[in-house]
């Protein structure tokens, strides 16, 4: 895992000025820029994007990471146009070659014809809500995990290309709770993430 392609999928739109993950990529990058072992390559969705440019992106990384926030239980536009049109762009071209489905037989194999095979990524997301409303019985989300849950379809994807996910991580209550004091705490925690998780990718 020497090459390492973060995607930041924040923007520009009404109340959001997509600075926390702006400072989410920077962090990562921060530690990466610590090994000199390692080889960086980024992408924000927000600038003028070449799509081909983008695939090889992919192709070429051992390990993509990316930042994003959630906007009503999605993510936000430009970054679902980025993955529209950066995935299909690699159809037949590095990406994926078909559904992994036969005439024959097509009632099997969905979702087996990724050509990513060998790579992995890492999803961070940054919500308002709480971690408590993924938990607490009665709160919003049912009990159920942004994984499992908001971020199952993302996961899908990713799968359907070949990746092989590793534990990603979420930041919770940015907008309440985004103070300096806690600013700090989400790096630190997100700092230890970083370490365990490129401790056990090197084992």
């Amino acid at each position: 895992m020497k090459k390492i392609f973060i995607i930041n999928g924040g923007q520009k739109f009404a109340h959001s000025g997509g600075k926390f993950n702006q400072t989410v990529q920077e962090w990562t990058v921060e530690f990466l820029s610590k090994n000199n072992d390692y080889e960086i390559k980024t992408t924000h969705i927000e600038s003028e994007i070449d799509l081909q440019k983008e695939v090889e992106k992919f192709v070429w990384a051992d390990l993509i990471i990316y930042h994003t926030p959630i906007w009503w239980f999605q993510i936000p536009n430009l970054f679902k146009k980025y993955i529209d049109d950066v995935f299909t762009q690699g159809h037949n071209n590095g990406i994926y070659k078909s559904d992994g489905r036969s005439r024959v037989n097509p009632d099997v194999n969905y979702g087996t014809g990724g050509l990513l095979h060998g790579r992995k990524y890492m999803l961070t997301t940054s919500w308002n809500a709480p971690a408590t409303a993924f938990t607490l019985p009665g709160e919003f989300f049912d009990e159920t995990s942004v994984d499992e849950g908001v971020m199952f379809g993302f996961h899908k994807m990713n799968k359907f290309t070949g990746m092989e996910r590793v534990n990603g991580f979420h930041f919770h209550d940015v907008e309440k709770g985004a103070t300096p004091e806690n600013i700090i705490i989400f790096k630190e925690n997100y700092t230890k993430h970083l370490e365990e998780t490129f401790k056990n990718l090197q084992s």
